[in-house]
């Protein structure tokens, strides 16, 4: 083939969405096949557009390049458009294929769709009906790829204790990450609830010099205040009442390691004063002994709240706040990193038949974009629940719009929230079952939104409820709901 025969129209500079994009025309009509190309280039100038005259001057150039988008006349001599069709897919199934057909031969075009094209043209073509196919099209060549490309990613690595993602955001994360793993200083992780503030506690632990060592973590909100110190320090024997022997504290379990202090900035003042000391001196006095003994521990803390606003009303110690902010590490939230939705998804739904012992799934392209297209208010912790919801209640092997229209639709929500709940078999619940359900959901909402106004304070959430601080700490024991989530 000369460079007379083909003409190639290339990419202009004025966008990216559909960077380093490749389309095809095929008509045995020349002056046609050039007008539809030009017409393709002027409404996607980031697209680069090959105009060729016949199936075999089509495949050469498939087989020189990856492209996106084919529109084939049928009617063609020496190889047919619906030969054309079917000797390309074998090839590039994912290939976005549109056909061309006069008015009088409608039937074969549907023909053509059963064969595996993605839609078709009759002629004369309008252009405006030329631009919508074709953006459909590239569109969905586009999701197809990326859905690829995921998948692999997700099959070359262990996500399980991985911070996932590789958008902008996540990748000066990793560098950072890298960075600070190689010091011993302490280290401040910030970040809203549920962007994986532990994750990336660990990741900096295994990362640094002291990944042969223990990693401990301790959410210190979800321990008494009374208890707090001797989680942290431990205790001799004798110390109070039921220290019946002595216990050596996380501090000490930690021993050349790493702990990790989760949301540091709900700690008491005393409990503040208790762990400067420890944090200046490297040496830890366990409750009830008489001489302090040292320890050698590196120290990550992490808190998703404004500490700032914290020393400015005196409920934070000043001394303590530089002593944790040495090196600082800020998780963004998902509405940062939209990007690596579709990544964090597709791992989810992995793990999430895995543990379920269920057979692998895969979301649709369409899921995917509707999941990157949706606000996710509790961050990355938030989605993998609803993936989880998503894998719980799947039949197939696909997990498409109508099953995430179902959940959203609340036919399912009171039995997703629950591990391993059986999938409906499409029978009415019984009345108690069905007022079960929907006194659930109404239970669900109503103390996150109880959470979420007071900002995680149970005591304020019990006020404003009307219930006893006992009665709610019931209910979230109940929803498996966490106050310090809304913190």
């Amino acid at each position: 083939m000369t460079g007379d025969e083909r003409m190639v129209l290339p990419a202009g500079a004025g966008g990216t969405e559909h960077q380093g994009v490749w389309a095809v025309v095929v008509d045995d009509e020349p002056d046609f096949a050039r007008g539809l190309a030009r017409l393709l280039a002027g409404r996607f100038p980031d697209v680069r557009v090959a105009a060729v005259h016949s199936g075999r001057e089509a495949l050469a150039v498939l087989a020189e390049r990856e492209a996106h988008l084919l529109v084939t006349d049928l009617r063609m001599p020496e190889m047919s458009g619906m030969q054309l069709l079917e000797a390309v897919l074998a090839r590039h199934p994912d290939l976005s294929v549109v056909v061309l057909t006069a008015h009088g031969t409608i039937e074969t075009a549907v023909e053509a769709l059963h064969a595996g094209a993605y839609d078709f043209l009759t002629k004369p073509v309008e252009p405006d009906q030329l631009f919508r196919v074709a953006a459909k099209a590239l569109e969905r060549s586009r999701l197809l790829a990326e859905n690829d490309r995921l998948r692999q990613m997700v099959s070359r690595r262990d996500n399980r204790t991985a911070l996932v993602g590789e958008g902008p955001a996540m990748q000066r994360l990793h560098r950072t990450i890298a960075a600070v793993a190689q010091s011993d200083y302490t280290v401040l992780i910030r970040g809203e609830s549920g962007t994986g503030k532990e994750l990336a506690a660990r990741l900096i632990h295994e990362s640094g010099p002291r990944a042969a060592r223990p990693f401990l973590a301790v959410n210190c909100p979800a321990i008494p205040e009374n208890l707090l110190e001797s989680e942290l320090f431990g205790h001799v024997r004798g110390a109070f009442t039921g220290a019946d022997r002595d216990r050596k504290g996380l501090f000490a379990a930690a021993e050349s390691g790493t702990l990790h202090l989760d949301e540091i900035g709900d700690i008491s003042p005393a409990m503040q004063t208790k762990l400067l000391r420890c944090l200046q001196n490297g040496e830890i006095r366990p409750v009830g002994a008489s001489d302090p003994q040292g320890v050698n521990v590196r120290v990550i803390a992490s808190t998703n709240q404004d500490l700032e606003a914290r020393l400015r009303a005196r409920t934070f110690r000043e001394d303590l706040y530089y002593r944790l902010n040495v090196l600082v590490l800020t998780l963004p939230p998902l509405r940062e990193r939209v990007e690596d939705i579709p990544l964090l998804a597709r791992v989810f739904l992995a793990r999430s038949c895995e543990e379920l012992g269920l057979a692998a799934k895969e979301a649709s392209p369409e899921v995917l974009q509707w999941l990157a297209a949706r606000p996710w208010p509790g961050n990355v912790r938030e989605l993998e629940n609803f993936v989880r919801r998503l894998a719980v209640f799947a039949t197939g092997e696909r997990v498409d719009m109508a099953l995430v229209r179902t959940v959203l639709d609340g036919n399912v929500q009171a039995g997703a929230d629950r591990v391993g709940a059986t999938p409906p078999t499409g029978l009415p619940l019984a009345y108690k079952e069905a007022k079960a359900a929907v006194v659930h959901d109404f239970t669900l909402d109503y103390v996150r939104s109880l959470l979420a106004r007071t900002q995680g304070n149970v005591s304020e959430a019990a006020r404003l409820s009307g219930l006893s601080r006992v009665a709610l700490q019931k209910i979230l024991a109940r929803t498996g709901e966490r106050a310090a989530d809304f913190r």
